[in-house]
């Protein structure tokens, strides 16, 4: 029987996991924090979520945790606004919620719980630059009140923040910002998400339910060449702008043919060329969208731009697990 070890029980690691305990394959994930946890996150789940948690056989059990359905996006740039339907609905719900339903069922199906192992499977080490300077930091926070059917992007200056509501009624605020615009209001994010006015208005009814967390420094990039044999998944493997919401999806679908390729043995190559032929196109595209945000040229491209093609443009491909 071929054995696995995964480092890191997140949606990649436990995805990665569950896959290969469906190969076969004998199963430990080595991670040190407890679930259910809070994580910084935009909590989007793209429309392709359904069939990959289908795959590992969590449909029912995602869709019994009651996830906010998604029917809408809107993007806000420079003053401008775009809103479309979504051609599928998405869906909203937090990382406490899903993080632990992975990893739940990734234990209840075999895999073991280890303190320490040699890996085969990383899905940890996302690239932190450590140059002060110029440096990005997450912070998300939960918050009741009305909701709506939409994910919202704010985008001012070189700040980014997404908005959607997830489970129980809650609406996650989640976003990026550079360390010396964070400084200048000594991390007092209620203040600094209020100076875009669109943001402010949305928020005015709704009453933050808990502190704000952060995260970082954060670096976005990507690994398809390997210089070991094991299989990087998840941001281990590629961190895309998280204003894209592709990024659970991703974890979720990389980790998965992480599993089913280290329990089948193909190479790391192949794994590699695989992944890279599905989540390039979005990272590419995510990377041309945000530099195109922070230019005067910004509002009126964003009244141009067909929405439907901005969201297909982020998605990864569906083709990645067989």
């Amino acid at each position: 029987m071929t054995e696995v070890c995964v480092l890191g029980g997140g949606p990649a690691g436990s995805s990665a996991a569950l896959a290969a305990l469906r190969c076969g394959a004998r199963v430990a994930i080595v991670e040190r924090s407890r679930f259910p946890r809070h994580k910084v996150c935009g909590e989007f789940l793209s429309p392709g979520i359904e069939p990959a948690l289908g795959q590992l056989g969590l449909w029912a059990s995602f869709a019994a945790l009651k996830p906010a359905r998604i029917h809408r996006m809107a993007i806000h740039v420079g003053g401008a606004q775009k809103t479309a339907p979504l051609p599928e609905p998405a869906f909203g719900l937090s990382r406490h919620a899903f993080d632990h339903l992975l990893w739940t069922s990734a234990m209840a199906a075999g895999a073991v719980a280890a303190s320490e192992g040699a890996a085969n499977i990383v899905t940890t080490g996302r690239s932190s630059p450590s140059v002060r300077g110029g440096r990005l930091f997450g912070f998300k926070a939960h918050f009741r009140g009305p909701t709506d059917d939409a994910v919202e992007l704010y985008f001012s200056r070189n700040t980014y923040v997404g908005v959607n509501c997830v489970e129980a009624y809650l609406t996650n605020v989640c976003g990026l910002a550079p360390e010396e615009e964070l400084k200048a209001v000594n991390f007092e994010m209620d203040a600094f998400i209020r100076r875009d006015p669109a943001l402010r208005a949305r928020l005015a009814p709704l009453t933050r339910a808990w502190d704000w967390i952060f995260t970082g420094p954060l670096e976005f990039g990507q690994r398809f060449e390997s210089q070991t044999n094991t299989y990087p998944a998840g941001d281990a493997l590629s961190f895309v702008d998280p204003f894209t919401g592709s990024g659970l999806l991703c974890a979720v679908l990389t980790g998965t043919l992480a599993g089913e390729c280290a329990a089948g043995n193909i190479p790391v190559p192949e794994y590699l060329r695989r992944c890279a032929a599905s989540i390039r196109q979005p990272y590419r595209f995510s990377s041309i969208l945000r530099w195109i945000a922070t230019t005067r040229a910004a509002a009126p491209l964003l009244r141009a731009a067909p929405a439907g093609l901005i969201f297909r443009c982020t998605r990864p491909s569906s083709m990645l697990v067989h």
